[in-house]
């Protein structure tokens, strides 16, 4: 089944005790699995770099179906310039049985609003290239390439629009 969710029953929860099981049950498909990092990693990662980590499970009403994770504030390259800082997608591994629904939209949408919301001008995300490459969908959300390589993944880059006033 394809199609978008409504995007009601959707939410960014923090990973918890009570739902850490099905965080670390989420996996990509078997074609996808040599693009991004397993969740366990990315919750080692967090844990290691908690102070620049924003780990999130995507819930669907009380289903866990993915899990996404941000960096915040960053310096990108502390020797060529170290008040480049940066905030963008760090991980994005949506369930293999959940993909084609919208989840992955959602997720990336719900981390750009907390970008803005943290006063962000810009988000950044890297992949990698080549058979089965989640290129064409950054480049849907409207991601730019910028030249730049990150371990060998192309970074690209999104202006972010302030936050509406509420």
């Amino acid at each position: 089944m394809s199609g978008t969710v409504p995007s009601n029953a959707l939410r960014l929860a923090p990973v918890t005790e009570q739902n850490l099981a099905a965080v670390l049950a989420v996996q990509v498909r078997p074609d996808q699995g040599h693009l991004v990092s397993p969740v366990v990693k990315s919750l080692a990662e967090a844990y290691v770099h908690g102070e620049v980590a924003w780990p999130r499970a995507v819930v669907d009403g009380t289903e866990v179906v993915g899990f996404v994770m941000a960096f915040l504030d960053i310096v990108w390259d502390q020797e060529k310039d170290h008040d480049d800082r940066r905030s963008g997608i760090w991980r994005l591994n949506i369930d293999a049985a959940h993909q084609g629904r919208g989840y992955g939209r959602f997720a990336v949408g719900a981390v750009l609003d907390e970008l803005r919301g943290r006063g962000a001008g810009r988000a950044y995300v890297s992949w990698d290239t080549g058979a089965h490459s989640p290129e064409p969908f950054y480049l849907g959300l409207g991601f730019r390439p910028t030249g730049e390589l990150s371990g060998g993944q192309r970074v690209a880059v999104l202006p972010l629009d302030p936050s509406p006033a509420r």
